[in-house]
């Protein structure tokens, strides 16, 4: 069904690591339909494309973390510790954008790495020049701002569809839920959290930002939100059960907590949810004009 809903369509994901996690995760429950040879992937650059050829259709990823230009932007080498952003114009990756008919932004993950970022202004690219520093919230408000500004400009609401997912939690810290065992994290967690009211370390104010930017748009952008369901999934994380971006130590392998990521998804996992909540949205829409 949301192949035919797709047929002639181009979507896109834009976003950071937990965006292409949810990409993947659709291309896994969407690919099993279609014959081996009616479908194509190829990657180039930031961005990746799915081609279900017999629908006319493809679904896209395009890697933008902080969804403005930055000094993240490779798509493989982009762990920086000191991150810069160019808050406007969006033309860098704004350009990739075009023509979508359905476009899933996320951004969370990358603006909690301190209280603070730093922001390029103006159009030249030498880092060095006019640089000033930003609370990290309202630098993503600024960039939120941006972004909505351009759906505006370039979104009609009548052939197109916009939507943006809530922050992805992590769980890198048991004592969050109440496990005191020293260094513990998602490692080795096997159920749920059980306690309805739980919240971890997810920032409500890059929420509020949220919530506040896109209610300013004049076109309608629907929101995903998928962070208090996630923040109970404990267990969902790939743990120790990931590629590395090394292989771990000796040290490491002694005690598996030090190198589990407790920020990615288990694919069939928790995306999985996140996509049945992004097709209702997108589908059967309560009070928006569906495709």
């Amino acid at each position: 069904m949301m192949l035919e809903m797709l047929r002639g369509k181009r979507m896109l994901f834009v976003g950071d690591s937990l965006n292409r996690g949810q990409y993947v995760s659709l291309l896994c429950l969407l690919h099993r339909a279609i014959p081996d040879g009616a479908k194509s992937f190829e990657t180039v650059d930031s961005l990746s494309i799915f081609r279900a050829k017999d629908y006319d259709a493809t679904i896209e990823f395009y890697w933008a973390p902080m969804l403005a230009e930055s000094n993240s932007d490779d798509a493989v080498v982009h762990r920086v510790d000191d991150r810069v952003i160019r808050g406007a114009p969006m033309d860098k990756h704004s350009r990739f954008w075009q023509g979508a008919h359905i476009l899933v932004f996320n951004s969370y993950l990358w603006w909690t790495a301190g209280d603070k970022i730093k922001i390029l202004r103006g159009a030249d690219n030498d880092l060095s020049k006019d640089i000033v520093e930003m609370k990290a919230a309202e630098a993503y408000r600024l960039v939120l701002h941006q972004v909505v500004r351009w759906l505006e400009r370039n979104a009609d609401p009548k052939n197109s569809r916009a939507f943006f997912v809530t922050a992805s939690p992590t769980h890198t810290d048991s004592s969050a839920w109440g496990d005191e065992t020293e260094g513990g994290n998602c490692y080795n967690q096997t159920t749920p959290i059980g306690d309805a009211s739980y919240w971890g370390s997810t920032s409500r104010e890059i929420l509020r930002v949220t919530e506040e930017v896109l209610a300013t748009s004049r076109v309608p952008i629907g929101v995903v939100n998928i962070t208090q369901l996630s923040e109970y999934r404990r267990d969902g994380h790939t743990q120790t059960y990931k590629k590395q971006w090394a292989e771990p130590t000796p040290e490491q392998r002694a005690d598996p907590r030090s190198y589990a990521d407790c920020t990615h998804w288990c694919l069939p996992g928790v995306a999985d949810t996140w996509n049945e909540l992004l097709y209702w949205k997108l589908f059967f829409p309560s009070n928006d004009q569906a495709l």
